[in-house]
């Protein structure tokens, strides 16, 4: 019987956050109560940047992005804003989130024990580089692994692919 597996992998579409961003922008433009408040957001590279005149506008600048990502299926796990606080920068505060792909070596070994102790015993993993090949006999045994890890409560967004 032949050796079925898929790869965890942690993954965003950047086609997808710049569109989230962009939606997000035109809406902010087209607000009433984000007029003349100087907020704006932009995507440069892995770096999201969202600015407004007041702390509670640029939350409020964060929440539409949220919205936007969450409407486009992409994890909120993905973007690492710190602590949440918008920090002064001048005369306007800001807000700053960096995308994060990919799986630590931290997290892989939380993947990969979660695994060895409660996934059928069948099932086999192994860390490579960023990602966690899951390999099995039994299909089915891999479906229950996926569940299973879908449950549990890791700060990163997972995808399943390569399924085979």
């Amino acid at each position: 019987m032949a050796v079925s597996s898929f790869d965890v992998v942690s993954k965003y579409d950047y086609q997808e956050v710049d569109n989230a961003v962009n939606q997000a922008a035109k809406e902010i433009n087209q607000r009433y109560d984000f007029k003349n408040v100087g907020a704006w957001i932009e995507l440069k590279g892995e770096v999201i940047t969202m600015a407004a005149n007041t702390s509670e506008r640029v939350l409020a600048v964060w929440d539409v992005l949220q919205s936007k990502l969450i409407r486009r299926g992409l994890s909120l796990k993905q973007v690492d804003v710190g602590d949440g606080e918008p920090k002064p920068s001048g005369k306007e505060f800001r807000l700053v989130g960096v995308l994060k792909e990919g799986i630590s070596q931290e997290n892989a070994k939380k993947i990969t024990k979660i695994i060895r102790e409660e996934a059928p015993k069948s099932v086999k993993s192994q860390i490579q580089g960023s990602e966690v090949r899951v390999s099995s006999k039994s299909r089915d045994d891999l479906q229950a692994t996926i569940a299973l890890l879908k449950s549990a409560k890791l700060d990163i967004a997972l995808q399943f692919v390569n399924y085979r």
